[in-house]
């Protein structure tokens, strides 16, 4: 369906005027700044993020994810995105949202903030997308879906099909969260931005790219929603040391470091299975597994108690039982594999 965005947006933020700084008006030379009421003495970081540096980051993303500049919003974080959707599209108290159970905690958290109902709709046992279950739960006020592929904590990524499927039959913004895409085999829906205005793509830095530090997220869509989000975010949402940062760490390949990881998440699908311990591991498009098991309470403080970290998510309705474990390097993983291995011969 070919979807008019402004038809969507709140009615107060389609009135809204933008904040703006004398930098964005002036279209001179910069030369001497005593616009910003700025400490005047150079350090470095005593002048606001220049906007300029911004989209030169902003153009060596774009040209890596094969988009244009103008089709890229970069923000703190992808949670900025996830709740400009809300601030954006959603009026409180009377819109509603949509996502599939379990997946990504701060979908509903930004919708509780933002005062928006949110319906979630479980997913099949297998973890498959249920395609009309998503719809029916579906009204007149629901002006947003999110959908995470691969998704978390469940690793599995969605067919494409499945979620263009979606993308046409929702009357609404469909918002398809892709933080790890690169460890699937399954593509991304990037490539049908042009073709469905009503798609919101969210990818990061933080997962591939090795910078969850830096808190940079993205969101790729309709150059009009793009404008409409850098016209409601904050002025400055992302630092000078940040974008700094980012655009050094962009210029170094990280396919060696996929396909380790990808290689590595082979490896504990193969191994983990032969622990008595061990009833599932659940097949992975991510940097994750999801590990059923006997006693995942137990299982969990063992690891603790041997200073390893994963994620209990046995309470998580859908992951009764599971262990979420982040795949790392191969001498960490090699460590997992021990103490399981010690814990299960107990």
């Amino acid at each position: 369906m070919k979807t008019d965005i402004t038809s969507l947006l709140r009615a107060n933020i389609a009135r809204l005027t933008p904040y703006s700084t004398a930098r964005d008006e002036y279209k001179g030379a910069l030369g001497i700044f005593l616009d910003a009421n700025e400490n005047p003495y150079q350090n470095g970081l005593n002048r606001y993020p220049s906007p300029s540096q911004k989209e030169k980051v902003r153009a060596r993303i774009a040209e890596l994810k094969g988009i244009r500049p103008e089709r890229l919003f970069m923000g703190n974080g992808s949670d900025e995105a996830i709740d400009l959707c809300y601030r954006v599209f959603c009026e409180p108290r009377i819109d509603n949202a949509i996502s599939i159970a379990p997946s990504y905690g701060m979908y509903s958290v930004c919708a509780a903030i933002n005062d928006v109902e949110f319906r979630s709709v479980p997913l099949r046992p297998d973890f498959s997308l249920p395609v009309e279950e998503l719809l029916a739960a579906a009204d007149s006020h629901s002006k947003l879906m999110f959908l995470c592929s691969p998704n978390n904590p469940t690793a599995n990524a969605f067919e494409p099909e499945q979620l263009l499927q979606l993308v046409e039959r929702f009357n609404g913004m469909v918002v398809v969260d892709e933080a790890y895409v690169d460890f699937s085999d399954k593509g991304s829906l990037k490539t049908y931005i042009d073709k469905y205005p009503n798609l919101i793509v969210l990818q990061t830095l933080s997962k591939a790219y090795g910078m969850a530090g830096l808190r940079v997220g993205l969101a790729i869509a309709d150059e009009k929603v793009v404008s409409i989000f850098k016209q409601v975010k904050y002025p400055y949402n992302i630092g000078t040391d940040t974008l700094g940062f980012a655009e050094k760490n962009l210029e170094k390949d990280i396919t060696g470091q996929i396909e380790e990881l990808k290689a590595q998440r082979d490896m504990l699908e193969r191994e983990l299975p032969k622990f008595r311990c061990v009833e599932k591991v659940y097949p992975s498009d991510a940097n994750f597994l999801l590990v059923k098991v006997t006693r995942a309470r137990e299982l969990y403080d063992r690891l603790i108690a041997d200073e390893l970290i994963v994620r209990d998510r046995s309470t998580t309705k859908g992951c009764e039982g599971c262990l979420r474990i982040t795949v790392g390097t191969p001498a960490e993983n090699k460590k997992l594999i021990e103490i399981i291995s010690d814990y299960d011969r107990q």
